[in-house]
């Protein structure tokens, strides 16, 4: 069963999308991980994320993505053994893939890449609840980009990011972070620090501090970890993400590799691509970038020629024909929702509140032969089987049983879809959702409400 916000593996028809986290040791062995969960939240979880003391492996797959890593001294292991993918479109040139992307993106779908456009409800550019020290924002004064000057404010914005930018150890591979509050909080991804055996965090200047886990949250694979602050720590300024524009120059910052303080450039590729993880998660409204990112990136910066912080880089795209990564398709949270979720972690070490809309109902996929057991009047769609007392389906009638078949004229045939339906939605919105009760067809008005954070 699942939650009417999660995805499945039928939205990754070939193509997995790998986390960029890890720089590994290559003692460690590869291993797999696989399973199923048959009661599902909204939003949370497909199959069963790593438990904690699990090594972090070169290579961690689930049906629905890939989780790499690399060695110390550069090389990358040959890939563990990959479960059967249903192939997507011929990938016989590079000029035919660009075509077929340009095509596809605007239908959501190409060789199991998830996209979608809208979000979540996050705020905007203010720094609310973040202590930074505005001096540390600048080390060199960044000059206004014209039309010969474009080196010198790469270079001036390079050096006022980097000192903000730590490498993360933890006791079996490395990540990036980046320093957002001068108390020593430093946020980085989810699943850099999942299953960590110690923390410890490198400066710019070469110091290293051990770290504590503040907060995670493995829904948007975020993490915020903290140090003992040192005098004059660099802190990054995070900018707001809703002023980006397709086109536009970034630079992203990292240790790939185990190389520290990496910089490579592009462009915002695209913007509002909703991005399904193997660990069942969905990224809403991600960056879609072609700067250069490797493992070891997880974590770090994507940065304006403002010297603003506006993604944290997570994935990038896999292939499967080939298992390599889809060259120049990488993907980063946008800073508008590091903020958001970053301050909660900061204040309660938990998300109290997602942003995200929901129906507030568990639902299970409809089949043919579920619709024949259950006397149903149509083979696909998704069946209600609980709905939260007080939620958004709750107050506007809808019931178990209820089989939901469309949302706003978009029509629903699996889990993925409704989820593709909700994220595009924001908490509040209107919509309508044909049901099927019985032999009835149904349309009923709902508005949405907020998911329930995940509680431990």
């Amino acid at each position: 069963m699942l939650n009417e916000n999660d995805s499945t593996d039928d939205a990754t028809n070939g193509t997995d999308y790998t986390k960029i986290d890890m720089y590994a040791p290559s003692t460690q062995d590869a291993e797999q991980y696989s399973g199923s969960q048959e009661t599902l939240d909204e939003h949370e979880k497909v199959q069963p994320l790593p438990q904690a003391g699990q090594p972090a492996s070169w290579a961690q797959q689930t049906q629905a993505g890939t989780y790499a890593a690399s060695t110390p001294n550069g090389s990358v292991p040959p890939p563990v053994g990959q479960p059967p993918v249903r192939r997507g479109p011929s990938t016989a040139s590079i000029v035919l893939l660009a075509v077929v992307l340009l095509l596809v993106f605007g239908t959501g779908l190409f060789a199991g890449w998830q996209f979608g456009r809208g979000g979540v409800s996050t705020p905007n550019s203010s720094q609310a609840g973040l202590q930074t020290d505005s001096s540390s924002h600048s080390q060199v004064t960044i000059p206004a980009l014209s039309d010969n000057n474009i080196q010198t404010v790469r270079e001036a914005v390079v050096t006022n990011i980097q000192p903000a930018v730590v490498q993360i150890s933890t006791g079996s591979s490395l990540g990036s972070g980046v320093v957002i509050d001068k108390r020593g909080y430093i946020v980085t991804n989810n699943h850099v620090v999942a299953n960590a055996q110690s923390l410890t965090v490198k400066l710019f200047d070469g110091n290293q501090l051990s770290a504590t886990l503040v907060g995670t949250d493995a829904t948007d694979d975020l993490a915020v970890i903290k140090i003992n602050p040192p005098a004059n720590l660099a802190t990054a300024n995070l900018g707001d993400s809703s002023s980006l524009k397709v086109g536009q120059e970034v630079l992203a910052v990292g240790n790939p590799l185990g190389n520290s303080q990496t910089v490579t450039h592009g462009i915002v590729s695209a913007l509002g691509r909703n991005v399904s993880e193997g660990n069942g998660a969905t990224i809403p409204n991600t960056i879609q970038t072609d700067a250069p990112i490797n493992p070891g990136n997880s974590g770090g910066a994507l940065v304006d020629l403002q010297g603003n912080v506006i993604g944290i880089p997570t994935l990038v795209a896999i292939n499967s024909e080939f298992n390599t990564p889809a060259n120049g398709v990488g993907y980063a949270i946008p800073s508008n929702r590091v903020k958001f979720i970053a301050t909660q972690l900061i204040d309660n070490g938990k998300v109290t509140h997602t942003g995200r809309a929901a129906l507030n109902v568990t639902v299970v996929a409809v089949d043919a032969s579920m619709a024949q057991r259950n006397g149903l009047a149509v083979k696909q769609g998704v069946m209600i089987v609980e709905v939260t007392q007080g939620g958004a389906a709750a107050k506007a009638g809808l019931q178990v049983n209820d089989v939901i078949v469309q949302i706003d004229n978009k029509n629903v045939t699996d889990s993925s879809s409704l989820s593709d339906a909700l994220l595009s939605k924001n908490v509040g919105d209107k919509v309508a959702v044909k049901v099927y009760r019985g032999n009835q067809q149904l349309t009923i008005n709902v508005a949405l409400g907020e998911l329930q954070a995940q509680t431990k």
